[in-house]
């Protein structure tokens, strides 16, 4: 999420808070309305039951008959008006009081003025339209309340030549509008003011939730917010790469069906109360670092945030970290190195020009000069393994490539041929690949797995087979297998569990692999271990 969108969010928010307040507003005048109905209906009904009760004179009985039925009228009117024009009857809700006011003092007037008792449903309307009005017009109400009941107890006293003290239980109903009044308009200041308070609370923390989400999303570490039924409440996009999530955002996520492992996990985590360790797994190919922090301390089982690292980028950095390390000390050994192994190659020549040579001398003098070549490119190819773009590709026939590769490897690791059995292709492949690099590699795998067998009759196996959409390479042993703590490791520089190796030999395989566009994969088997070289450019 980009600043201008955040922006605009926000600004979303406050018009979204006004829109809300409008509605708020729209929907206590309709429910004015309704009240507004039910008090009519009771009017029609007092009339209705006034003569048996004996409750209301028949000197204004017809008045107050016409205006119970007035209002009615003018209450279903405004009951059908609201919903369409909400707007309208909003801004001329204060007229709608003030009628209300003027009709309840004709009807109490009707009903034998203050000694009715209806100069109560005053107070009601007054308290209830300053409330819903947020207490602008409180005293604008009372006023006209005021001057209502004044004038209504005036014209009694004139018509009926009462005496002033009359004026007594009108001014006090007055002044109880005005204290009704002003408490409304006080109570309405005070939730104004909550409301206020509340909505810059809820801006700040809608704020904050969107700058939490932002700097969530920019985070290069995976994400996920997990409740108690192991539903995915909140993950961010780099959680969202590593896992392969369903692109659909608005179908609730469930850890179990998008990561089964981390929710079995999860569930350990849970349920046996333990500290919380980084844990390392394999997900979509990738091995990913694992670090759960529960939501509530005090009870796991409320959930927790799972934070994902990609662990192979880590490796990554880490391979880059040895390999600059590899650089520097080969470098610093290359010249010690190939010293003497120019003096063998010199001596090697000086013998070769010797007359009367057995074919046995000869024969082993081409071993060594074949061999001090090699070593020599193998110094090269480790000084280049941060360039992999050096190779020289060319096409390969495997078939004879490999005869070729067995019969040499057998003469020079003195290896009896039924030890290592070789299976070639039934028909004639070729592949385009680096022959000095293909060469290095069988080698090293040949040589890893003659030394990890049983070194008895068909220990060792080269086997020519074909693959899903390509050609494979598999060297086989019959030995113990990798330990399943080290297979992670297999291919890292330096790591080794010999005592006479330096740990490089599957890592240049690896490199070396991967710079002829093919892969190098470990397959553990029920006894022994399986290299397979998966050749892409082949014909």
């Amino acid at each position: 999420m980009s600043f201008p969108k955040f922006y605009s969010a926000a600004n979303f928010s406050k018009n979204f808070a006004l829109q809300n307040d409008l509605s708020l507003q729209a929907r206590a005048i309709r429910i004015i309305n309704v009240f507004r109905f039910i008090l009519s209906l009771i009017f029609v009904t007092f009339y209705i039951y006034a003569d048996d009760l004996n409750l209301m004179g028949s000197e204004n009985a017809s008045l107050f008959f016409s205006l119970a039925l007035a209002y009615a009228l003018f209450s279903i009117t405004l009951l059908i008006i609201t919903p369409l024009k909400s707007s309208a009857v909003i801004f001329f809700h204060p007229l709608q009081i003030v009628i209300d006011i003027l009709f309840i003092i004709m009807m109490m007037y009707a009903a034998g003025g203050i000694q009715s008792g209806l100069g109560l449903l005053l107070i009601i309307t007054i308290v209830t339209a300053s409330l819903f009005s947020n207490g602008r017009l409180a005293l604008f109400y009372a006023a006209v309340a005021t001057i209502g009941l004044l004038l209504e107890q005036s014209y009694r006293i004139i018509k009926w030549e009462l005496a002033v003290s009359s004026y007594t239980q009108s001014v006090m109903l007055s002044l109880s509008c005005f204290a009704t009044a002003w408490l409304a308009y006080s109570l309405a200041k005070r939730v104004l003011q909550s409301e206020a308070l509340a909505s810059s609370r809820g801006v700040d923390l809608e704020n904050l939730a969107q700058v939490n989400e932002l700097i969530t999303q920019e985070m290069q570490d995976g994400v996920i917010v997990v409740d108690q039924n192991l539903n995915i409440r909140h993950h961010n996009l780099q959680a969202k790469i590593l896992l392969s999530l369903e692109k659909n955002d608005s179908k609730e996520l469930s850890l179990k069906d998008n990561a089964p492992i981390i929710a079995n996990i999860f569930s350990d985590w849970v349920n046996e109360n333990s500290n919380n360790k980084d844990l390392i797994i394999s997900v979509n190919n990738r091995e990913l670092n694992l670090r759960i922090e529960p939501i509530n301390h005090q009870n796991r089982k409320l959930g927790a945030v799972i934070f994902i690292q990609d662990w192979s980028k880590i490796q990554a950095a880490a391979q880059q970290t040895k390999l600059a390390a590899l650089g520097r000390l080969t470098a610093s050994i290359a010249h010690e190195i190939r010293n003497p192994l120019s003096a063998i190659s010199h001596a090697n020549q000086l013998l070769q020009e010797e007359e009367n040579l057995t074919k046995a001398n000869v024969r082993i003098l081409q071993i060594i000069e074949d061999n001090t070549q090699r070593i020599n490119q193998i110094i090269k190819d480790v000084l280049e393994l941060n360039r992999r773009d050096r190779t020289q590709q060319e096409t390969i026939v495997l078939n004879q490539f490999i005869v070729d590769f067995h019969t040499q490897f057998c003469a020079i690791e003195k290896i009896p041929s039924t030890h290592f059995s070789l299976h070639l292709y039934p028909q004639q492949h070729s592949i385009t690949f680096d022959r000095r690099h293909l060469t290095q590699i069988l080698w090293n795998l040949c040589k890893n797995g003659w030394e990890h067998s049983r070194k008895v009759e068909g220990s060792l196996k080269l086997n020519c087979v074909h693959g899903n959409d390509n050609l494979q390479l598999e060297i086989i042993d019959d030995g113990a297998g990798v330990a399943e703590q080290d297979r992670s490791k297999l291919f890292e520089p330096f790591y080794t569990t010999k005592a006479s190796g330096n740990g490089l030999g599957l890592y240049i395989s690896r490199e070396l692999t991967e710079a002829n566009n093919s892969q190098l994969v470990y397959q553990p088997l029920e006894r022994g271990s399986a290299f397979i070289l998966q050749l892409k450019n082949s014909n």
